[in-house]
């Protein structure tokens, strides 16, 4: 039980607003019963503090009082093993620990659980422990772990990665694991050392090295160290790193680790935190092959997707981010991405280029690129596109401000110097009988109180105020929101066609669902066959289901004679990727249309982020014209 209220409490978490009975029914795959149920088991859990709060718009979680009741739950369990997560935890922590094995019949005896219990702990076990390369042994009633220091040490960092929230590490938890006083301390000098020898640092990565950190400190108290190299030879590159971590491990945990321990330590913050910035780390040779690689790639991106990465600044960095993704991948060391949901579901275009980049990379280097890495290159894309270009276009602008010596002129200088990247100013008008409703820009900033019903009417005080500065800004972003939206709403129309429309998906899962909407699409003479083959390939490098709701399958070319897509609803939510979605999307991408689908492609996903606006959505869309009336007024509600 408390294995699934954990996932509903998980859901609540990601959520910020009420969520129905239903919803997370949908999203658990039960009955409403069964969340009710959950809820009911959770509040016990935590009784008396209030952590899930109840009401007729559905559930919504206390955040703070989850966190307390999760901090309690830690220092109360403390070493012992009272649940199955609890135990496999404690399986692993006594078998890294015991070079002998241990026996089942006296764990099952100490833990107070059966033996067939155990059994199936250690099933779970395997999984982990296979998954850091390692093994199990077993020999009568004994197990025992199978591996090299290495495996062990990334079967630790596995166990504690997989139980972190959203992917995130805390370093409060590290501490209590390892029985470590320091770490953010230890941290924040570890950054200031590695910033003073001129690295930028990656702080999305960083507490996973710390984590690491911590397990060679905790394993070398136990005197089990990395083996050396026959010759013990630290690259050049990772000599001033491996003096830091000497240092720093030394001061704060009073601990000597050898020359491999560190070198590794060294090793992991090169592939997963640093790039060479402007000091001496400046100098840092970067791979020519990955540089040839990722010329290559940026050609063929520009050549399907219609996007231009060639700037030999973009490239130098991108080829440095994949000489490390490679190394990382080798060593099977991957490193999670807490912002991956948020970047696949908010940025859905940049992260599809990432997939198509990670294809390339997974299919020429023979490694496995999983969703964590394809979204650290979505940010090297995003980062770069944002350098680039502005999205939103400035906002024109009338002021309206009687003329009183220079005062018109003081308030256009202030505007411009608050809000010149937001707002254009194309007239100023100085007369007291203007209407606001015979002026053509977006925006009309006035000091004359007004009775016009116009929208896009700010009245400010003559000598602006920052609450004036705030009225701009938001009237200036509705503007950029709605001109968006309505220059949206008109494209979308071209996409869609009667004959794709279906009020049930033609499929029960994801395969079969993909098949019969290209088929509409093949009959539709949108695609052919090989589009088809192209989309379940792309399907199976990343799962499409960009949202909790939506999925997007599509291919990666842009092979389609024009761009269409086949909708289908799903009034009983379907498992796609770790998601249960209620609408799929088949998008036909073609050369042609590609470029002026891509603002449309993110504001799409967009639509689909409430549970209850889908849910809506796919109740009410009875047929074509209906679904085409209730999408319109999503896109414009927003």
């Amino acid at each position: 039980m408390a294995d699934k209220y954990g996932r509903m409490l998980e859901l609540l978490f990601q959520a910020d607003d009420w969520v129905t009975a239903t919803e997370l029914a949908e999203q658990l795959g039960v009955t409403t019963r069964s969340v009710r149920s959950y809820v009911a088991a959770a509040k016990s859990a935590a009784h008396p503090r209030a952590i899930v709060a109840a009401s007729t718009a559905g559930y919504r979680l206390n955040r703070e009082q989850y966190a307390d009741f999760l901090d309690e739950s830690r220092e109360r369990s403390g070493g012992s093993a009272e649940t199955p997560q609890d135990r496999v935890h404690h399986l692993v922590r006594r078998l890294t620990e015991s070079q002998l094995g241990i026996d089942v019949h006296e764990l099952a005896d100490s833990l107070f659980v059966s033996e067939s219990t155990i059994e199936a702990d250690l099933r779970k076990v395997k999984a982990l422990v296979e998954g850091a390369s390692a093994s199990l042994e077993r020999r009568g009633s004994v197990v025992r772990l199978t591996g090299s220091e290495g495996a062990r040490r990334r079967l630790l960092s596995s166990l504690v990665q997989s139980e972190s929230t959203q992917g995130m590490l805390d370093l409060d938890a590290i501490e209590s694991e390892f029985a470590l006083a320091g770490l953010g301390a230890f941290k924040t000098e570890l950054i200031e050392a590695l910033d003073g020898a001129g690295f930028f640092i990656n702080e999305y990565g960083i507490d996973a090295v710390i984590l690491h950190v911590a397990i060679a400190v905790d394993r070398a108290r136990r005197d089990q160290h990395l083996p050396d190299a026959a010759t013990t030879t630290v690259p050049e590159r990772h000599l001033p790193i491996v003096q830091i971590l000497e240092r720093l491990t030394t001061e704060h945990f009073e601990v000597a680790l050898t020359l491999a321990d560190t070198d590794y330590l060294a090793r992991l913050l090169i592939t997963r935190v640093i790039a060479p910035g402007n000091g001496p780390a400046g100098e840092t040779v970067v791979d020519e092959d990955d540089v040839a690689t990722v010329r290559r790639i940026v050609d063929l991106v520009l050549e399907e997707y219609v996007v231009d990465f060639r700037d030999e600044a973009f490239i130098t960095r991108l080829a440095i981010h994949l000489g490390n993704l490679v190394a990382r991948a080798r060593e099977n060391a991957h490193t999670r991405n807490p912002l991956t949901r948020s970047i696949k579901s908010s940025y859905p275009l940049i992260f599809d280029i990432a997939v198509y980049i990670a294809s390339i990379v997974q299919r020429e280097r023979g490694i496995t690129v999983d969703d964590d890495e394809i979204s650290y290159i979505a940010l090297h894309l995003g980062s770069h596109l944002e350098r680039v270009s502005r999205r939103e276009e400035r906002v024109s602008c009338t002021i309206v401000c009687p003329s009183y010596y220079d005062l018109h002129t003081i308030l256009r200088t202030r505007i411009e110097r608050e809000l010149g990247g937001e707002v254009s100013v194309e007239f100023v008008v100085t007369r007291t009988d203007v209407d606001p409703r015979e002026l053509t820009s977006d925006l009309v900033i006035s000091t004359i109180p007004t009775t016009s019903a116009r929208d896009g009417v700010v009245v400010v005080q003559p000598f602006l105020t920052d609450d004036d500065i705030d009225a701009i800004r938001a009237a200036a972003s509705r503007v950029r929101r709605q001109r968006r939206r309505a220059r949206i709403t008109d494209e979308l129309l071209e996409y869609f066609d009667e004959r794709l429309f279906f009020t049930a998906p033609p499929g029960d899962d994801p395969e079969s669902i993909i098949r019969g909407l290209g088929a509409a699409l093949v009959d539709a003479d949108v695609i052919d066959e090989a589009y088809v083959a192209a989309a379940l390939e792309r399907e199976r490098m990343s799962s499409t289901a960009f949202t909790e709701t939506l999925a997007v399958p599509h291919a990666m070319g842009l092979t389609a004679e024009r761009t269409a897509i086949a909708i289908a609803l799903s009034p009983a939510p379907i498992a796609w990727g770790d998601a249960r979605v209620s609408v799929i999307a088949f998008i036909a991408f073609s050369a042609e249309g590609r470029a002026r689908f891509q603002p449309l492609f993110d504001q799409f996903i967009e639509v689909f982020a409430s549970r209850r606006d889908v849910a809506e959505l796919v109740r009410d869309s009875s047929d074509f014209a209906a679904f085409i009336e209730q999408l319109a007024q999503l896109i414009e509600r927003g």
